[in-house]
């Protein structure tokens, strides 16, 4: 097998739950090494195995007191000291850089130390201060590996505030904390005001950031802001009177400054300035200092502590994340700027200090949020103007006081605004006071300090007070306008903004966070912005990294630089030239645009490759780079100690969008705007291309800037590499143009949504129950699908069915129009079936709501025949026939509604049939209106478009936009320009259908030469003859045969399948002559519609007249609405209703920009419902950099958020996927999921997996060949006996006669995939009796899909890993059908806290695999429940001899020739020693002998493995171990 060096250092650096490799240059000093393992014993490896875990002491401790055994035995009683021991022992550092021994946590945390031990038996009266910091490190650790932290103490929720209570007294109780112990507090203050959501937390910790705060302000900061906000007089003077009231009343202290909540945070902040004054850097005393300079970094003559270092780091981040949510700025916000907390940062050493440059970036991210353009009290977001006058009244009123009182600053006084507002400008005007005329200025008559801070004696730092209080400071606007979109090279390699995918979530990052709430929607989308912008960097980087090593860049004789290998994504640059720079737009500095040309050859690459360079297209972004090697090649010591750039030469990176492209004799290739017509379009010329670029015109700006000002090298010299991505990745510029689009418009969301959506307010405030312009009365159409349905659907109601006219309707039949219940819109929605919000109405409630005088409320249904569509099969309308349940009618009733509507889909449960139906529902209702839908895959969009297309909506009304319109399983085209040659062809039927009429009208035939012309056919010789007969029927209804004989398009309809008038009876032949007439009138309204595409000549109109007139469903992904969000615009397009499917899969700001693809409307955004389905216990989306993942929150959706803010949603409750027994592995994880019908009485449900015992099973797979889990390279995990296992399982059931379409082998890392694919492509592939199954991926990849039997494989038998997420294993759980088989390690996974409700269930049977062997095909007749004669599995090499018997026996069964006795060796087949005779028939193919030959190797090693599955086209995987 090829070692892990053979791999590319950049490949597979996907980091996983709770176990992280030591980042390069991190080895630990042997000295310290030794002193560690006194204490704690021997510290293992990265790679910890599974026996050095179980001979582990804390493993040891874990099993005798209170880990989970399979032998039941009886625990010793609870031990404080062995608490205060381990805390002692194991978990305290007092030394280092790292707050927490991270493996000694991570192995207790692992053995549920907290939930079995800890928590059980704190007594918050009596728990020691050990037991007080253990739980606190554990519930720290929970939150760095992503699992629920707070769970656990739901149980008992007075011991939970009691503990909360605990924690915030430590700082009283005259404890002297070490650093470690002050930052793992710190983290977890942290994590409680990041924990909002909960009721228990938010109560204790929003105490902290109270009004009452201000008690500990300075007089001078106290009066500033009564004065600037009035409105919090009477709220204080109120306070004030009750806080003296309940001192009297308790006897305690009446000065409210010795309360805990209002001198918690000002203590902590002081602590804070302490340390970063005295403590942080230090010079070295004595020489002689060993353990002291272990532990601190030599770097210009000062010493950095790191364990200081960490904190300072850390209480920026804690301030920072204060400051980011209203509830805790509002208060706050005073106490930062009373204590000039940023201004002691800036001047601090270690602001400057080359370690402190992370330190630097979170204190310029604290500043920007101090002064975040928000009115803190009223929430409200200021304007440019409104910030603008403030800073000038600020400014001004500062020159009056100086022209008064300070005669120095007379010039200032005088000078007008523009002339003092920068900082040098006000700097120098300061600079004429003396050092204590300045500290009278800044403490007596302005007051922004007091006297006694120690700091007022220093120049400098009164000076920067003055500056930061009154300079002008950039907009947020100016600065996401001024910010280049493409990434540069300084960026994309620092470390503290993009950081490497090791990130081990213990050190904190310059990055925002998507919190639960957000300032204002500028703040909301400035943060997504920029981790948007850094995550896409992060991909950029990782091509980049891999481009640069294929290439081999050298020097030549001559000093330039030459390449010794290719890659295909990038090719080197011939030629480079600036063609043209525009002046910039008024108002701007930056050029409106610069244009490049870059000739390179494609003459190296194959005709494929040169095929993809051949099709670059307008918009596709490349990126140019300065690629300059060392002169001589570097040792692999040296290249280790350097960074990448500095690796393999790489200078500067800058991008580029293309303009056109051409050939050799300079034709036009790829041309999208018609200047080359498609006949006269030739294949490119010659080998050498010229792509003409757009360049980022900020980022010009600032290089041609840095050339002048700082006499820097011409960057635009240097390119010599040019380099393009994947279509599919590089679509982040279209997203941040948009993005910073959104930021520059006003009044962008709909104001119903507008709190709700910054996460503040009521959140039942935009349910349908508060909207205005409800629909009180709604036709239901075919939801219904007989009277006893619709009472079904409403149990809680009386339901009388009446006539149109007022009777009683005895047979009621559907369609139904229904009047809304005054109740359904009472108690927030709590009466809608399957409403669900936190802390709801109560049930006594709800139901007297729905009771007058004793009896349940009425639901009014009214019955109605429909009129008769016409006489042709295609006139009849299509209809449903789900019988939903009374869950999804309430989400159709909520959906139909204006307002937002949440419905949580669990697996199998009709979110897509639910979805579709409210589009039916409500397209009937509201013809008028437009709907949008967005969904986050093709497949998922294409899944509900042909629902939809199954439903009576008309196919011409219907849309689909993007690039999986193709794989739709339909002949109608749906694209656009499939759309617009329908209704072109439409109208051709449609006009030969109007000549027609007109022949049998004994008219001339030219009526149908247009649609105009056919429109006066209508009003004339149609309408009129119609009108005439229906006034000659007012007089002859007793004439039986009236119709039949005056009806006037008798003739027309002479060819319809069935005779449309029988003679015998004048009302039934009307409803037929109606009906008939109905079919002319939708004939000509179709022609009216076609009428535009007549009068519009080009193509592109008559497709974006389809888009925003037409169409009334539009259907496309969110990546594509964020692509052509400007596009959409310019076209005018509008919508009404937006439907969200996958909302839970979609990032918050792809979820937010398909809101905002209309323009407003009269100030107002046109918006009236928003439906937002989805299941927030799947997993979440995608977000390649764990660090954005993990510290930045990327991967919350808004469908999440919104869960999390208590916002009410229907949640569905009957799924209709799986076996029962199947679903309770997952459906404890939902409120009530229970099972349709359908899944306990259809047969195939019934009956029971031929050849197995069981429809589900827990497998244990113990070691093989002496090995579980390996990663041949970095976190590329696999398990050779569980992929042998599950193979040989996948043999036994094709041999049985399973189907291979109807068997998918998941596993949860990528690693495990590429070994099963290999051993399957060796052994099944070729095979005819067996070949591939229908998928092997990974979990993360199969979510949305499903298939009737699922081999799983867990992979992991040292940590659980990212299974953890309870997310994952509930989509793991919910892809089967009918069977189920999970291979992992039994001993590892019964641990685990999380996945208990599962794996309780997966244990209460054998842990080797049953199978029942009399069966011999498919299907059986044995029920489910009947196991037969169970066969117990002792293992891998029992199953492969059973799998190779089956296939023996069915071969041998089929096949008639001469066979032979051949003598097994002693050699192992796959690891079985047979040494048996067996029978077998020379006449195998060698691909067959494969199966049952010795020495077959089922899998390649890891490098040619990954050279043969990934080397191009599976970037994300390489990146993304879970995908």
């Amino acid at each position: 097998m090829a070692t892990a060096q053979a791999a590319d250092y950049y490949a597979y650096k996907r980091p996983h739950v709770a176990e992280y490799p030591a980042p390069p240059g991190m080895e630990i000093d042997e000295t310290i090494l030794k002193s560690v393992e006194q204490k704690t014993g021997p510290i293992s490896g990265n790679t910890i195995t599974l026996n050095e875990i179980q001979r582990d002491r804390i493993t040891k401790i874990a099993n005798a007191n209170w880990a989970i055994s399979r032998d039941v035995v009886s625990k010793p009683a609870f031990n404080p000291s062995l608490v205060d021991e381990i805390y002692r022992t194991e978990l305290l550092v007092t030394s280092g850089s790292k707050s927490v021994p991270l493996q000694r946590v991570m192995v207790l945390e692992v053995s549920q130390y907290l939930e079995n031990y800890l928590w059980p038996n704190f007594d918050p009266d009596n728990a020691t201060f050990e037991h007080l910091m253990s739980m606190i490190l554990m519930v720290n650790e929970k939150f760095r590996e992503n699992v629920p932290a707070w769970k656990c103490f739901h149980d008992r929720d007075d011991p939970f505030e009691g503990f909360l209570r605990r924690v915030l007294l430590l700082k009283q109780q005259g404890r002297d904390l070490n650093m470690a112990e002050k930052t793992n507090y710190l983290i977890f203050l942290i994590h409680s005001f990041q924990s909002l959501e909960d009721e228990i937390v938010r109560g204790t910790v929003l105490k902290l950031v109270h009004l009452q705060l201000w008690h500990s302000l300075s007089s001078g900061r106290f009066q500033m802001e009564l004065c600037l906000h009035p409105q919090l007089i009477k709220k204080w003077k109120t306070m004030v009177k009750k806080e003296a009231k309940e001192a009297r009343r308790t006897g305690m202290s009446s000065d409210p400054r010795d309360k805990l909540e209002v001198k918690f945070l000002p203590m902590l902040i002081q602590e804070f300035l302490e340390i970063l004054d005295s403590k942080v850097i230090n010079s070295p005393k004595h020489s002689d200092e060993k353990e002291r300079l272990i532990n601190l970094y030599q770097d210009d003559e000062t010493l950095v502590d790191e364990a200081c270092l960490l904190y300072c780091e850390r209480f920026m981040e804690f301030l920072i994340d204060l400051l980011s949510q209203l509830p805790t700025r509002r208060f706050f916000r005073a106490v930062i700027e009373d204590v000039a907390v940023v201004a002691k940062c800036r001047l601090s050493t270690l602001y400057t200090h080359q370690r402190g440059k992370l330190f630097a970036q979170l204190v310029d991210l604290l500043r920007f949020y101090e002064g975040f353009e928000i009115d803190d009290h009223v929430g409200t977001q200021l304007s440019d103007d409104d910030v603008l006058l403030a800073h000038c009244s600020r400014l001004q009123a500062f020159q009056l006081l100086a022209f008064k009182e300070i005669p120095k600053l007379r010039d200032l006084a005088l000078a007008n605004v523009g002339s003092i507002e920068k900082r040098n400008d006000l700097c120098k005007r300061l600079s004429v006071l003396s050092a204590e005329e300045l500290k009278d200025v800044v403490c007596n008559k302005l007051k922004l300090l007091e006297n006694s801070d120690p700091c007022v004696e220093r120049m400098d730092f009164l000076t920067e007070v003055m500056v930061s209080t009154f300079e002008k400071r950039q907009s947020q606007k100016e600065a996401i306008n001024a910010l280049p979109l493409y990434p540069n090279e300084q960026v994309m390699w620092d470390e503290s903004v993009v950081p490497s995918i090791n990130y081990t979530g213990e050190g904190c990052l310059a990055l925002p966070k998507l919190n639960l709430q957000f300032l204002t929607l500028h703040d909301y989308l400035l943060r997504n912005f920029n981790l948007f912008r850094l995550e896409s960097t992060y991909e950029i980087r990782e091509d980049i990294q891999d481009v640069l090593p294929r290439l081999a860049a050298y020097i030549n004789n001559e000093g330039e630089t030459r390449f010794r290998g290719w890659s295909r994504m990038a090719v080197p640059i011939k030629e480079f030239k600036i063609t043209e720079v525009k002046q910039p737009n008024i108002g701007e500095v930056k050029p409106s645009a610069v244009t490049a040309e870059v000739t390179y050859s494609v003459s190296r690459y194959t005709s494929q490759i040169r095929s993809e360079w051949n099709g670059l297209k307008e918009h596709d972004v490349l990126f140019l780079l300065s690629v300059r090697p060392f002169l001589e090649p570097l040792s692999g010591e040296e290249a280790s100690k350097l960074s990448v750039p500095e690796r393999f030469g790489l200078q500067y990176v800058r991008g580029c969008e293309v303009i056109e492209i051409r050939d050799e004799d300079g034709n036009l290739m790829n041309d999208f705007t018609g200047r080359v017509k498609r006949e006269e379009w030739k294949p490119p010329k010659g080998e050498l291309r010229t792509v003409v670029l757009a360049l980022d015109t900020a980022q010009y700006q600032m290089d041609v800037n840095a050339i002048a000002e700082k006499d820097a090298e011409d960057i635009y010299k240097t390119f010599n590499v040019m380099m393009r991505r994947k279509p599919k990745e590089n679509n982040f510029k279209a997203i941040l143009e948009s993005i910073r689009d959104l930021m520059n418009e006003a009044c962008i969301v709909p104001e119903w949504l507008h709190d709700i959506f910054l996460g503040y307010g009521n959140p039942s405030a935009a349910q349908w129950t508060n909207m205005p312009d409800t629909l009180d009365i709604v036709d239901f159409k075919d939801t219904f699908l007989d009277a006893d349905h619709l009472r079904e659907s409403f149990p809680d109601y009386d339901v009388s069915f009446l006539h149109p006219d007022g009777d009683v309707d005895k047979f009621p039949k559907p369609p139904f129009h229904i009047t809304l219940p005054r109740t359904l819109k009472s108690a927030a929605n709590q009466v809608l079936p399957g409403a669900t919000k936190r802390g709801g109405v109560d049930g006594d409630i709800v139901n007297k709501m729905m009771e007058t005088n004793g009896k349940r409320e009425q639901i009014i249904v009214e019955t109605y025949v429909p009129p008769d569509p016409g006489p042709y099969p295609q006139d009849q309308p299509k209809k449903n026939n789900v019988r939903f349940t009374p869950v999804q009618i309430g989400a159709v009733i909520s959906g139909i509604q204006p307002g937002l509507t949440m419905v949580v889909g669990p697996p199998g449960t009709g979110k897509t049939d639910t979805a579709v139906q409210i589009l039916n529902v409500l397209y009937h209702n509201c013809p008028s209106q437009r709907t949008l839908i967005i969904t986050h895959s093709n497949q998922a969009l294409n899944d509900l478009f042909e629902k939809i297309m199954q439903r009576d909506v008309p196919a011409r009304y219907l849309l689909r936009l993007g690039q999986g319109e193709q794989e739709l399983a339909t002949d109608v085209e749906f694209s656009r320009q499939g759309r617009v040659n329908a209704m072109l062809a439409r109208r051709l039927e449609l006009l030969a259908e109007v000549e027609r009429l007109a022949k049998t009208l004994h008219l001339p035939e030219d009526v149908g030469y247009t649609c105009e012309t056919a429109g006066y056919f209508w009003l004339l010789h149609v309408y009129s003859r119609w009108e005439q007969f229906l006034a000659a029927c007012e007089s002859n209804q007793d004439k039986a045969s009236f119709v039949k004989d005056r009806f006037p398009f008798k003739e027309f309809f002479s060819d319809t399948p069935q005779p449309v008038f029988i003679g015998l009876s004048f009302e039934r032949d009307m409803r037929a002559a109606k009906g008939c007439f109905r079919h002319l009138t939708t004939m000509f309204q179709e022609l009216e519609e076609c009428k535009a595409f007549e009068l519009l000549k080009s193509t592109a109109d008559r497709a974006n007249y389809l888009m925003t007139k037409q169409a009334k469903v539009v259907a496309m992904t969110c990546t594509h609405a964020a692509l052509k969000r400007k596009d959409f615009l310019q076209l005018g397009f509008k919508y009404d209703n937006l439907l969200m499917e996958e909302s839970a899969q979609i990032l918050e700001i792809e979820t937010f920009i398909p809101m905002l693809l209309q323009r407003q409307e009269d100030g107002h955004a046109r918006l009236k419902r928003c439906i937002l389905i989805g299941d927030h216990h799947q997993l979440p989306p995608v977000v390649k950099n764990m660090a954005f993942q993990k510290y930045s929150h990327m991967d919350q959706s808004l469908f999440t958020r919104f869960v999390r803010l208590g916002i009410p949603y229907v949640e569905l409750n009957a799924q209709g996927r799986a076996r029962p027994s199947i679903a309770k592995l997952y459906n404890w994880r939902y409120r009530q999921l229970g099972d349709l019908s359908y899944v306990q009485n259809e047969r195939v449900f019934q009956l029971a997996n031929t050849g197995f015992c069981y429809e589900y099973q827990l497998v244990d797979v113990p070691d093989h060949r002496g090995m579980g889990e390996s990663a041949p390279v970095p976190w590329f995990y696999q398990n050779l006996g569980e992929a042998e296992y599950v193979v040989s399982v996948y043999m036994y059931m094709r041999l049985l006669g399973y189907p291979a379409s109807k068997i998918s082998i998941l596993t949860t890392y990528n690693g495990q995939k590429h070994l099963i694919r290999d051993v399957i492509r060796q052994r099944c592939a070729s095979h005819p009796l067996i070949g591939s199954p229908s998928k092997v991926t990974t979990v993360d990849r199969f979510q949305g899909q499903q298939n009737d039997y699922i081999l799983l494989s867990l992979v992991r038998t040292r940590f659980v890993g990212h299974l953890r997420d309870v997310r994952r294993l509930v989509v793991a759980m919910s892809r089967a059908r009918l069977g189920l088989y999970v291979f992992c390690r039994r001993s590892l996974f019964e641990q685990c806290y999380e996945l208990q409700p599962t794996f309780q269930l997966l244990l209460q049977r054998h842990d080797r695999l049953a199978l029942n062997l009399d069966e011999t095909t498919c299907p059986t007749e044995r029920f489910v429940g009947d196991t037969g004669r169970i066969h117990l599995v002792s293992g891998l090499e029992e199953m492969e001899h059973i799998a190779m018997n089956k296939f023996y026996q069915l071969y041998q069964g089929q096949t008639i020739g001469q066979q032979v006795t051949i003598h097994y060796s002693n050699q192992q087949i796959h690891g079985y020693n047979s040494g048996a005779t067996m029978p077998m028939n020379t006449n195998f193919p060698a691909e067959q002998r494969s199966l049952v030959e010795p020495g077959f190797i089922p899998y390649r090693s890891p490098e040619t493995q990954k050279n043969a599955e990934a080397p191009v086209d599976d970037k994300l995987n390489k990146n993304n171990d879970t995908q």
